[in-house]
């Protein structure tokens, strides 16, 4: 059995700095913590977990900090082991997989990891009532082999299975509010709204990291983020690329840019004007994806009229787009049976074109991206009205997953039933490179001639980082920014200058 390998050189980049490198100073100024010897980091970011509880999604793609995973993602793409001793290999038949765990191991409570531990967080993700059960769907039984051997029976192959063992392994004692794992800090403090405090794990197997406190400050707004960064308050946060500008000149300071597997995108009803498979066709036709990376994304962006991002390249289906054409636009419209009413609006059966668009008014780039969908609608006799208060769909939304099409991609399509429903059940029934391939290439030909949303493009995300440290390594990043990935996916590896 072919079992998919490993892509090499496209998730993670290793390299000194990103793009955007800015002038910096020989002798950079104090951190944000005021601590000179750069032993502390004040970290800005706009997302605060629910949860530091893995079984409830923390973490999902690795680098937990407070917790390690049975393996972790590379600078070159691959997986490693972390707490498995070798890197977990399946059956013949693909069907199970079997790890076997370090013995130098101890969470931070002083207890030692062993089988039952590492059982127990994924038996809860793999209950039927568990937020991530679609995401382990192909998991059907955790058996603890012995006390440092565990075995995970499949329902059937699955070649990202790999990708999903980089969840966090928390202590029998760990709880969400006060978690205990292996990871390289440990959690001290969490005010809720406000800010989560770090220090080092003195015991850590890899090593007690130099950075030994981290504050992470939840600041939801883009622009009030930009102002901490620019009082002097953080040394790394998350931006837009259109407030990074200031930045990118200023001494002491670096702009990176890392690629994004994350996804915008307008979702919708399945009932209302925008179910009509023809307002969506429409929609996607009025949209000019590039005039949007270039104004809304001030260039820091790729265009993307398909769901599945550009940084999966080996799934990306060339011959399959849906191009800016204003008057095909109109033409689907009117062969549908929307015709211009008095006020220039359409109207089909006494049905008015016009729907409120869901954003949310603190993300800088939502709101250029509802203001660039409400003009493409305007100019085809559609209204929408861009509401930040409005919620659920229609609305936009961001997703992707940087190692595997499918976590992001089946929830989101595969409702939909027909021929994009089929294609990504093909492609979980092959664990062969080439036939997934193929079967996600299906599915993005499927999805041009019916689209179910309107996808609109990739955001480049960018950091402004403080030059007082060393270790910084670019990766593809997924949907959102928190400080568990980006540019601090790594974080136990800087040390100051």
């Amino acid at each position: 059995m072919s079992i998919l390998p490993r892509r090499v050189g496209l998730v993670i980049v290793a390299g000194a700095l990103a793009t955007g490198v800015v002038a910096c100073t020989p002798d950079p100024a104090p951190p944000a913590s005021g601590d000179p010897a750069g032993t502390s980091l004040v970290i800005g970011v706009a997302h605060e977990p629910k949860s530091l509880d893995p079984a409830a999604g923390y973490a999902l793609y690795g680098a937990a900090k407070i917790f390690d995973g049975l393996v972790e993602h590379t600078p070159s793409g691959t997986v490693r082991p972390a707490l498995a001793a070798v890197l977990p290999e399946p059956s013949a038949d693909g069907r199970s997989w079997t790890v076997r765990l370090r013995d130098d191991v101890s969470f931070t409570d002083g207890a030692a990891l062993d089988a039952a531990a590492v059982a127990a967080v994924y038996r809860r993700v793999i209950d039927p009532g568990s937020d991530l059960r679609s995401r382990f769907w192909m998991v059907d039984k955790v058996n603890v082999v012995d006390p440092r051997t565990v075995r995970f029976d499949l329902t059937q192959p699955y070649a990202g299975f790999l990708d999903l063992l980089v969840m966090g392994i928390p202590a029998p004692t760990s709880t969400a509010t006060k978690p205990i794992g292996t990871g390289p800090y440990q959690l001290v403090d969490w005010q809720s709204g406000a800010r989560l405090t770090l220090t080092a794990n003195k015991a850590y197997y890899g090593g007690r990291p130099a950075i030994t406190n981290v504050t992470i400050e939840f600041i939801q707004e883009d622009e009030s983020r930009a102002e901490r960064m620019r009082d002097g308050k953080l040394d790394g946060v998350e931006l837009p690329a259109r407030l990074t500008q200031e930045f990118r000149q200023a001494n002491g300071l670096t702009v990176v840019e890392q690629r994004s597997a994350d996804v915008r995108a307008v979702a919708f009803d399945d009932k209302g004007v925008t179910a009509d498979p023809a307002v969506r066709l429409a929609l996607n036709l009025a949209v000019d994806r590039q005039q949007i990376v270039d104004e809304a994304l001030v260039g820091k962006g790729t265009p993307l009229s398909l769901p599945v991002p550009p940084v999966l390249a080996e799934f990306i289906e060339p011959g399959a787009h849906i191009d800016h054409d204003l008057a095909r636009a109109k033409s689907v419209l009117d062969a549908a049976g929307w015709v211009p009413g008095a006020d220039g609006i359409r109207v089909k059966a006494g049905e008015r074109a016009e729907f409120t668009l869901a954003y949310s008014m603190s993300d800088v780039i939502d709101r250029e991206l509802a203001s660039a969908l409400t003009k493409a609608a305007a100019a085809l006799g559609i209204k929408a009205t861009a509401d930040p208060a409005a919620k659920g769909s229609p609305g936009l939304i961001s997703y992707g997953d940087p190692f595997d099409p499918d976590a992001a991609l089946f929830p989101l399509l595969h409702p939909a039933g027909g021929e994009a429903a089929a294609a990504l059940d093909a492609a979980r029934a092959t664990t062969d490179p080439a036939q997934r391939a193929v079967a996600f290439r299906a599915l993005q030909r499927a999805y041009a001639t019916t689209p179910t949303m309107v996808v609109l493009a990739v955001p480049t995300h960018t950091y402004v980082l403080r030059d007082n440290w060393t270790g910084y390594t670019s990766v593809v990043d997924a949907t959102g920014a928190d400080y568990t990935w980006g540019p601090w996916w790594n974080l136990q590896a800087w040390t100051p200058n």
